[in-house]
């Protein structure tokens, strides 16, 4: 069990999250850091008396100095500041709650000093999963992964050796709009996206449930958490969100991990691993469940899903390349700026259009991520 954490994007769903359960199982907060959302970040700073706090955005960073300048915290900003956060002294987990690939650099920083890695950021393996697995190997940092998926993947793993597992089975609920036909989306609302049926997330990750790109970010992210190939992970459409996944082993056994739908379980496991605490969540009651379903997934109604997978084969900068195209259009799909099913369009172009590297180095990546978020701006933009 860690004895304090720093927390990357404290005022997003993952991180307020992490900060409830790190309040209830009295685990001290060493730093924070946050974008630009300084109301929030001054009330918990307030609260949780951290030595050092991160403001991403520099204007953001400046009023936020004057806010608090009754406290004793010192303040960053930028870049720097999410990796001070990340390398601190007094801290040895780092939750990596931020999205994008902005959580790349701070996240190898951490690693380089044998942090552990409460891992809640997909870009950074989607992105550079070779360079962080192999970084981690090296450096003997732990990685912990907090998405309910690799968390449960990560326990029913428990103990086994390598050569016991013969297949990953990555469960989704197939979103709020499973089994509708692609062209019965074109006017899809963000509002309706973000409604999630069983999970309360923030916008981006709700739209990109919806999409089921999620599910490839994720198949992507289980590639390099496990080492397995994309022949070894199949995705299941679970609708109900009570097995958040399972592993089969060579002798057909399967093994599954199941819970209510609720983050926060798979948070606090990352941060107590590997004891486990007393938790404040609601418990599964099986009396109550009228049924578990299974589906296959159908690759022509989910295209997302299917263009993760395709670049999840290609390899080198592909899955950067896509991921970095849809967050963009996503938050353009937020804004109103761009139809629902031009999410797919504008991270399927991104992909031909800036094409793919193999063997990229860190800097190769970020410049393929910058490429890529160039190319939907200019490309989408009303």
């Amino acid at each position: 069990m860690v004895k304090s954490i720093s927390i990357l994007g404290c005022t997003g769903s993952i991180g307020r999250q992490t900060i409830a359960v790190a309040e209830h199982i009295g685990m001290p907060v060493a730093a924070l850091t946050a974008n630009s959302r300084i109301d929030m970040l001054e009330e918990q700073v307030r609260r949780l008396k951290p030595k050092f706090v991160a403001v991403y955005d520099e204007k953001a960073a400046a009023q936020f100095k004057t806010n608090i300048a009754d406290l004793d915290v010192k303040v960053g900003s930028g870049m720097e500041g999410l990796i001070e956060a990340a390398t601190m002294d007094g801290t040895d987990c780092v939750v990596t709650a931020v999205s994008g690939a902005v959580g790349l650099r701070p996240t190898l920083a951490a690693i380089d000093e044998k942090k552990r890695i409460a891992l809640a950021n997909k870009e950074t393996l989607v992105c550079a999963g070779e360079i962080v697995m192999k970084r981690a190997e090296e450096k003997g940092a732990e990685i912990i992964p907090v998405d309910s998926e690799h968390s449960a993947i990560f326990q029913c793993l428990m103990g086994r050796e390598k050569g016991e597992l013969r297949r990953i089975l990555l469960t989704g609920s197939g979103g709020p709009f499973r089994g509708r036909p692609v062209a019965e989306l074109e006017d899809v609302t963000p509002q309706q996206a973000v409604a999630h049926p069983n999970w309360s997330m923030g916008a981006k990750i709700s739209v990109d449930s919806a999409t089921m790109m999620n599910k490839g970010l994720e198949f992507i992210e289980a590639m390099h958490l496990f080492g397995v190939t994309p022949d070894d992970i199949q995705v299941v459409i679970h609708p109900q969100s009570i097995i958040h996944s399972m592993v089969e082993l060579i002798d057909g056994t399967v093994i599954a991990q199941l819970g209510v739908p609720d983050m926060g379980l798979p948070i606090q496991l990352a941060l107590t691993y590997p004891e486990r605490k007393p938790s404040m969540f609601e418990r599964l009651d099986f009396f109550s469940m009228k049924d578990m379903t299974f589906e296959a997934p159908d690759y022509k109604k989910l295209p997302c899903l299917k263009l993760a997978i395709d670049c999840a084969r290609t390899g080198g900068t592909a899955p950067c390349v896509m991921s970095a195209a849809n967050e963009v259009a996503v938050h353009m799909f937020l804004k109103n700026q761009l139809g629902y099913n031009r999410i797919y369009e504008a991270a399927a172009g991104a992909v031909e259009h800036v094409g793919v590297i193999q063997g990229a180095d860190l800097d190769t990546i970020i410049a393929a991520d910058e490429a890529a978020r160039r190319y939907v701006r200019e490309s989408y933009a009303k």
